[in-house]
């Protein structure tokens, strides 16, 4: 079976859009009502409870990468008997998963207080709040984790993230009223935990109204086992790279700067995370696509829609990269209303925006790396430039002085991306399945683009900058000024591109 690459790819960015307007709008209210209401403290214990979980997550091993890849051939294939094999495969692995998951969370309770600098706030219990947090993440991986794999290799996305928008508006609105009516944090956290294992099982649900015939059922072959498990290994090294990107930065800050700058941390964060929900539109939508060209197009038509791809999320790339810089500091001081514990200098966003810029750059060709299956050719990627990463987090919160270190974390991430990761990676991919010659356009594209989002975010900045208003207006002819400068040329430049996605009819 040939997937309809731009049908679906087009289908899954759409749902995504409309997905990502959820989970910007109403979680910035949340977050905000959050702070107002129950304050910083409460949101850096937030970011903890999440980060544990993270490092938690790693018991998954990456069976949900591995079996995904694993499908694409049969499916290709029409081979729905060993589609079938791999999700039972599946099914069985995860309710293994679900008891790491928890016997290793039981084994940290006692470490709890140590990972938080200070007080926690009064009246709260730190154990039972991490023990609700994690049965609900347990209880996924024995009910519901297993199925929602069968929509992303089937390139089906979209019907997810329905789900997920449905389920989030109805998550937010009880939760306002939750925050507004009882100001309390238990009730918040039990609203939580309710619709996420709700959102999971109408997950399930879905894939089985979509793929009735997809059952974990049959069993797999030894040799096929062994390829996953083989599998399983390498994405696994990858995991660990990642949370230790991500979730020791927080664990970090939390034991040496205190909960309040998890808090401010965390609100930065949100803003990349957020506005990278739009970009990761686009290669999300094609990973699947990426899977299913790989086994039924040859190796250049393959590349030119890798080339395609990036450059469309390069595209949106550029442009986020420039309205952040113009509007992150406003928004942050008015959103904090201008707690100088919260809304920092101007450094932390500029490396924020550094950030967002590098780490979304190469998100295409790790989406493409993922569905080739390449990850035992950069298996010690993550590890070296994960302890790369703690080590300079360590270092910098130590020497820097008071007002740096948290500029200091978010440097060292960049450091490792542009120095180990970003090579390594596409070291892997242009020598393990391209050549030389595609090695070069993808660098010369990636180059160019850079060189886009330094001069347009500039220009942007110079825009907002020259605005004197304050407040709410201020932020508004802020972002008109600096939208007019940097989507002017965005769409001078690719409006040929933007414009061929945009008319391109189902099934061309």
């Amino acid at each position: 079976m040939k997937f309809d690459f731009a049908r679906n790819a087009k289908r899954n960015v759409l749902a995504s859009g409309v997905n990502n307007a959820v989970k910007t709008v109403f979680p910035f209210v949340n977050r905000t009502l959050f702070l107002w209401l129950l304050g910083p403290e409460y949101l850096g214990l937030n970011g903890l409870f999440v980060s544990i979980l993270g490092v938690l997550s790693l018991a998954e091993l990456g069976f949900s990468s591995a079996i995904v890849t694993s499908m694409y051939k049969p499916i290709a294939e029409d081979d729905e008997d060993l589609v079938c094999a791999y999700l039972g495969f599946y099914r069985t692995v995860y309710r293994r998963v679900g008891a790491i998951v928890f016997a290793a969370g039981l084994c940290l309770l006692p470490f709890l207080p140590r990972l938080v600098h200070g007080e926690v706030p009064p009246g709260i219990s730190l154990h039972l709040l991490y023990l609700i947090h994690l049965c609900n993440t347990a209880l996924s991986y024995f009910v519901f984790a297993y199925r929602g794999p069968v929509l992303e290799a089937h390139q089906r996305n979209d019907a997810a993230m329905h789900v997920r928008t449905a389920m989030a508006l109805a998550q937010y609105l009880v939760v306002f009223l939750v925050l507004l009516l009882t100001r309390n944090y238990y009730c918040y956290v039990a609203v939580t935990v309710f619709f996420t294992g709700a959102t999971n099982l109408a997950i399930m649900l879905r894939a089985k109204a979509l793929f009735p015939r997809i059952l974990p059922r049959g069993k797999l072959d030894a040799e096929r086992r062994r390829k996953v498990l083989s599998d399983v290994k390498h994405v696994f090294m990858h995991k660990i790279g990642g949370v230790i990107s991500y979730s020791t930065d927080n664990l970090v800050i939390s034991a040496f700067l205190g909960l309040v700058a998890v808090a401010a941390y965390g609100n930065y964060w949100y803003v990349v995370v957020s506005v990278a929900g739009f970009v990761a539109m686009f290669y999300n939508a094609v990973r699947g696509g990426f899977g299913n060209r790989i086994h039924v197009d040859t190796k250049e038509g393959v590349f030119r829609t890798l080339l395609k791809a990036d450059k469309l999320a390069l595209v949106s790339i550029v442009w986020c990269s420039a309205m952040m810089l113009a509007l992150y500091q406003p928004f942050i001081a008015l959103w904090t209303k201008g707690d100088p514990a919260l809304a920092r200098h101007f450094l932390t966003p500029l490396l924020m925006v550094v950030y967002f810029h590098v780490n979304q750059s190469r998100q295409t060709l790790l989406a493409f790396k993922d569905a080739a299956g390449l990850w035992r050719h950069d298996r010690w990627k993550p590890l070296v430039a994960g302890a790369a990463n703690l080590a300079m987090n360590v270092s910098m919160v130590l020497l820097l002085p008071e007002e740096y270190k948290l500029d200091g974390v978010i440097l060292s991430t960049i450091v490792s991306y542009v120095a180990i990761q970003v090579p390594w990676e596409r070291h892997v991919v242009f020598t393990e399945f391209f050549g030389r010659a595609e090695a070069r356009r993808y660098r010369r594209q990636q180059a160019a683009f850079a060189l886009l989002a330094c001069a347009l975010a500039a220009a942007a900045w110079a825009a907002a900058s020259a605005v004197p208003l304050g407040g709410f207006p201020g932020l508004f002819a802020k972002a008109a000024a600096a939208g007019a400068v940097a989507t002017a040329p965005v769409l001078l430049l690719f409006r040929r591109d933007l414009t061929a996605v945009l008319a391109r009819k189902s099934g061309t």
